[in-house]
């Protein structure tokens, strides 16, 4: 959802073109996907949310001023003013792919948390910072400027009707009215892509949904929102509560959810576009105008894209039509060719560079394993146990027990130990990733499992330390952000954290 749009309403007859156009410009695709067969190759990317956190561990609504300060057009806003995100430019997993993105991503992150410390921040990768409050989702003050942001927040209003209910059972409980999606805001993730060629697509986006709750449990980091203990990654509870464009009628009528896992394996990228039209109307329907192509041939079908955007999938299929050729400074720079891709969406932020880098190296190798070996999971359990799988994960962490094929019901951790780091090992070595930085990354992955810590356990345990040495719980995240940005800027991986020491404990 990173397309501007120029307003932030629209008009019946403007929503009835949009239509029109949806459903032309699926068939334009279908048509394009039929004659090209995308050579996929292989690319990976990576997107990154970050919260912006000030002196005093609180949320800091300074996104403007510490873009203004990092002047790098990698970094750009999100929906809310504590929020920015890096987009990190594509690159190649083969041989010492992953530790070129964990030096890179590290660069990029230091260089740019020294310049928001100029604005009054300091960047916090954390898939919920457990500071923010309700008073800090209040109001107006939360929102980026950007007409996007405001057409997308009276959008999803104005088709629920009316506000928005949070509500989360977990070790705590929390029943929450948001007058607006303010607390979609609080939700940062790191998104990774995968180019596919068209027949890859299938294959690789029903392998991705298979894995869903393995992933999450691996990396939870969301322990906490509002101040309440609740899921082991609680971000995607509030993030599919607060995009809900149904009111209470139509979720128990059965109406598909606006953030949704799916309801069925796929054979192709067109399969996942006909449900987006199908299933939701459009929240921007801005037309474009524009219904040229690439000087590569390859339909722009900028009205698509746009509504795929506001289609929240975890696994998201991506149409990319490319760029034109075009000329800088540097002289003419090559035309990028049309790609399809899958977005991995479900993950957190956080909670150090080396644990990204080590979910980002699970999931592309356990990916490439499951569809150049004849396991193919998608093929013998149901989509609604893959889909039961990730809200356990989601739920419990490192402390679900989900099904797989040929394990039955099992701890996630001892799937994870036995079956799936072993199979993403083995997937790195299809991908020709050295032997070195692939056995890296996987020690870091079997550190989490062995000592059940990720960061959700480490914050939820050491939250504990502190109220137990007689801290309220106001101070007591205080203290938690504060211990945790210094863990996060050392840099050693999350499964090695210790536990806090306050006095009286």
């Amino acid at each position: 959802m990173g397309t501007e749009v120029e307003s932030s309403t629209y008009s019946r007859s403007e929503r009835t073109r949009y239509r029109e156009r949806l459903e032309s410009s699926l068939q334009e695709l279908k048509d394009y996907l039929a004659a090209h067969g995308f050579p996929g190759a292989g690319r990976i990317g990576l997107e990154l949310e970050l919260n912006l956190v000030d002196g005093q561990a609180q949320p800091a609504p300074l996104n403007r001023e510490v873009l203004a300060a990092i002047d790098n057009p990698a970094f750009q806003t999100e929906l809310g003013r504590y929020n920015i995100e890096l987009n990190h430019p594509s690159l190649t997993i083969r041989r010492r792919g992953l530790s070129e993105l964990e030096e890179s991503l590290k660069a990029e992150l230091d260089r740019a948390d020294e310049r928001a410390e100029r604005a009054g921040a300091h960047l916090f990768a954390v898939g919920i910072l457990p500071t923010i409050s309700g008073d800090d989702l209040s109001g107006e003050g939360w929102i980026s400027t950007g007409n996007r942001f405001t057409a997308l927040n009276e959008a999803i209003l104005e088709a629920r009707g009316e506000d928005i209910l949070i509500d989360i059972d977990g070790p705590e409980h929390l029943s929450y009215y948001a007058r607006d999606i303010a607390p979609e805001s609080t939700c940062t993730s790191m998104q990774l892509h995968l180019e596919v060629s068209r027949e890859q697509f299938g294959p690789v986006w029903n392998a991705a949904q298979s894995i869903a709750g393995a992933q999450v449990a691996l990396a939870a980091n969301s322990p906490l929102f509002l101040g309440s203990r609740l899921w082991a990654e609680t971000r995607i509870p509030v993030f599919q509560q607060a995009a809900d464009t149904r009111g209470p009628e139509l979720a128990r009528q059965g109406v598909r959810p606006r953030v949704w896992f799916g309801e069925r394996w796929v054979e192709g990228i067109e399969d996942l576009f006909e449900e987006n039209i199908a299933f939701f109307p459009a929240l921007l329907p801005e037309l474009s105008g524009d219904v040229s192509s690439t000087a590569a041939g390859a339909p722009r079908l900028s009205e698509l894209l746009l509504h795929n955007g506001t289609v929240y999938r975890w696994n998201r299929p991506i149409y990319d039509p490319g760029k034109d050729e075009k000329t800088d400074d540097a002289g003419t720079s090559p035309a990028l060719p049309a790609n399809l891709r899958v977005e991995n969406r479900l993950l957190p932020a956080g909670p150090t560079v080396v644990d990204m880098v080590a979910n980002a190296a699970f999931f592309f190798g356990l990916v490439k394993y499951l569809v150049e070996t004849e396991e193919n999971p998608w093929e013998r359990m149901s989509f609604a146990v893959a889909r039961t799988n990730f809200h356990e994960c989601a739920r419990h962490g490192l402390n679900a027990s989900v099904y797989w094929p040929g394990y039955g019901d099992l701890p996630v951790t001892e799937l994870l130990d036995r079956h799936l780091l072993p199979a993403a090992r083995h997937g790195l070595e299809l991908l020709e990733v050295e032997d070195d930085v692939a056995d890296h990354y996987l020690s870091v992955l079997t550190g989490r499992t062995r000592t059940g810590q990720n960061g959700s356990t480490w914050m939820t345990r050491s939250l504990a330390r502190f109220e137990d040495s007689g801290l309220p719980r106001g101070k007591a995240l205080a203290r938690l952000v504060e211990t945790y940005g210094e863990h996060m800027r050392g840099g050693d991986p999350v499964h090695t954290w210790p536990l806090p020491q306050p006095e009286g404990t």
